[in-house]
């Protein structure tokens, strides 16, 4: 694949099956998705700290896009994101971050360009290793935690029974959102998402 044009779309989340099912991790969950949604392998990119799978989403026409979720833990994602951005030469404005919101409820979703970190480790890690935030988010909610239950605490917990039921749709709906900003452009996945 020419990197030159190609979208870099990256899934957050921590590595290994104790965090897998986690909310913290659904951000993964989608990119994960879109690689099955299109057939793509994911392959061990070693050297910079990811799995990547090289596949088109949209279309027709189909986009060249490279899908990655880094195998570091969510507070060094950074890392892995400036080397794969800098090896497929991936400007910030071709670069697709799916993360989880805590200030979105389960089953909303947005995107934007840019914005602050809003606490979220693995954007404050993206935004040191690349010297901006300027890239595209598709924040998918995972809602408040309940009473005093610590954030850090409960992004680490698994979905509830009641979540579980309605997260493939969700990753689902995410999956295309990612796929609007890349096939269509931020403005028209805007409109059709951010509802």
């Amino acid at each position: 694949m020419s990197s030159s044009d190609a979208w870099l779309v990256v899934g957050l989340g921590n590595p290994g099956p104790k965090y897998a099912g986690t909310r913290h991790n659904i951000g993964a969950m989608v990119v994960s998705h879109l690689a099955a949604r299109s057939g793509a392998a994911f392959k061990a990119a070693r050297r910079r700290r990811a799995d990547v799978a090289e596949t088109h989403v949209g279309g027709p026409p189909s986009v060249r896009a490279v899908l990655a979720v880094p195998r570091s833990y969510m507070n060094e994602s950074g890392g892995p994101v400036a080397a794969l951005s800098d090896f497929y030469k991936t400007p910030a404005e071709r670069l697709v971050v799916v993360h989880d919101e805590l200030d979105l409820p389960f089953g909303a979703l947005r995107i934007k360009r840019g914005g602050g970190d809003n606490g979220h480790n693995g954007l404050r890690s993206i935004r040191a290793s690349l010297g901006t935030g300027e890239y595209i988010r598709v924040r998918v909610g995972i809602g408040r935690p309940p009473g005093r239950m610590d954030a850090a605490a409960y992004v680490l917990k698994p979905f509830s029974a009641g979540e579980r039921r309605d997260l493939e749709f969700e990753v689902d709906r995410a999956a295309d959102a990612v796929e609007a900003v890349v096939a269509d452009g931020l403005s028209y996945a805007q409109n059709h998402f951010n509802a």
